[in-house]
């Protein structure tokens, strides 16, 4: 009975957390579209190493010293391309939309196991599970049918869910490259090190980004509304969602992890109908839907 009511507990974080990442992706984020890309990235990132900072960070700044240095530059690589280049690329994507396709957006994202397996396997040489590319295929095929329908692509200038598709997609292959960077390191270091190292490189790389351009000036343009979007982030579904989640997967098996995950694209399109007015066409719908019915193949297969 107990290990029972430890898988539901498990479970129960796992889909909280998915559902805290759909709620960011469609209500939280966009919110925030009439700031500087490169500064809402920062200011994410900043805020939640500066609280981690007060409740450990001497403890896990002496781990990060005592790390060798072919880990600190994979831990650089997890900041480089899922703290920066995904976080900017799938931030960028949502603020394009202008709130119409939020949803498309936020389940291209779906794409990751694609980019994160193939990687794998060619970065750490991992084995590809069954049928593997059969599903990458009707993935990628499903996404294409969610963004354009029966269109033509289209990535003229002014086309904003074109250039939003790519900049998803983008995303996408910048968090399945942090994942296998990620497993080159966990194994040496506590979770709680990889979260504060992730986002002290990341707040570190992004405030060189805002300097470089000159962006400090958005300080003082941010709105006591904007900075409350800031701190709700930074405490629910930014670094909030991401220890719910790990938290949730000592409890149950990576398959039923597979199913809870589901959780962010289905709130998503049910936040995206709430806040936005916006649904999905049917053809959006059954694409979503082989799209995500192929990701949980992939990942089920893979986690074999």
């Amino acid at each position: 009975m107990f290990s029972i009511k430890k898988e539901h507990f498990g479970a129960g974080l796992v889909c909280l957390a998915a559902t805290m990442w759909g709620f960011d992706g469609i209500v939280l984020t966009p919110r925030l579209f009439k700031l500087n890309v490169a500064y809402v990235v920062f200011v994410l990132h900043l805020l939640p190493f500066i609280g981690m900072t007060f409740l450990f960070g001497r403890k896990e700044m002496k781990n990060i010293v005592s790390l060798d240095k072919e880990d600190l530059f994979y831990y650089l690589m997890i900041a480089l391309f899922g703290g920066t280049l995904g976080t900017l690329s799938i931030v960028k994507a949502l603020f394009l939309v202008d709130f119409n396709h939020l949803t498309v957006v936020t389940l291209l994202q779906k794409l990751q196991p694609v980019f994160a397996i193939t990687l794998a396997r060619v970065i750490l040489g991992e084995r590809i599970g069954k049928n593997f590319v059969f599903w990458a295929i009707v993935a990628l095929i499903s996404g294409y049918f969610l963004t354009f329908q029966f269109s033509l692509p289209h990535f003229s200038i002014g086309d904003k869910m074109g250039e939003a598709s790519l900049f998803a997609i983008l995303a996408a292959f910048s968090f399945g490259s942090s994942t296998v960077f990620g497993k080159k390191i966990l194994a040496n270091s506590s979770f709680r090190t990889a979260l504060y190292t992730r986002y002290m490189f990341t707040s570190i790389i992004t405030g060189l980004i805002v300097g470089f351009n000159g962006n400090f000036h958005w300080f003082l343009k941010t709105t006591p509304h904007q900075w409350m979007i800031f701190v709700i982030i930074g405490l629910t579904t930014g670094s909030g969602a991401i220890m719910l989640y790990y938290i949730g997967l000592r409890y149950i098996k990576a398959n039923i992890a597979t199913i809870c995950e589901l959780c962010f694209p289905v709130s998503s399109i049910v936040f995206d109908y709430v806040f936005n007015g916006k649904i999905l066409s049917l053809v959006q719908f059954l694409s979503a839907g082989m799209l995500l019915f192929s990701i949980y193949r992939i990942t089920k297969n893979q986690k074999k």
